[in-house]
């Protein structure tokens, strides 16, 4: 793990741990994008039509939580860099990204959230 993933990835995830992050009313009572944190790692959730994706919440550009920007379909918008990323995979959609984001799974249990944390992509 390089210094720069440490900052963003404090705590090692357990492999094959579903972690509740909290109810649906209480994550998405705002809108369709909440940010999460799970084992020190930062989660961003969003809900689109009966699906739910979760990806790293910090972009990949700089700075700025995913959880904040505009969601559009399957797209995601980093509120500071306008670069999108499309939540089914995390790749990279345009310029200033150079680099995709991290997918993690996701389910709803009796209404409850669960996130799986993925390790970090080499």
């Amino acid at each position: 793990m390089t210094a720069s993933q440490a900052l963003i990835f404090p705590e090692a995830a357990i492999a094959g741990q579903w972690i509740a992050v909290g109810t649906m009313a209480e994550l998405f009572d705002q809108g369709d994008c909440a940010g999460v944190q799970v084992r020190g790692r930062k989660v961003g959730l969003f809900k689109v039509d009966d699906e739910l994706f979760a990806v790293d919440d910090i972009c990949t550009h700089g700075n700025a939580l995913l959880s904040e920007g505009d969601l559009d379909g399957y797209e995601i918008e980093c509120p500071l860099h306008a670069g999108a990323f499309d939540l089914r995979s995390g790749k990279a959609l345009c310029s200033p990204l150079l680099k995709n984001t991290q997918c993690h799974l996701v389910k709803i249990e009796d209404e409850c959230v669960f996130v799986q944390l993925v390790s970090p992509e080499a």
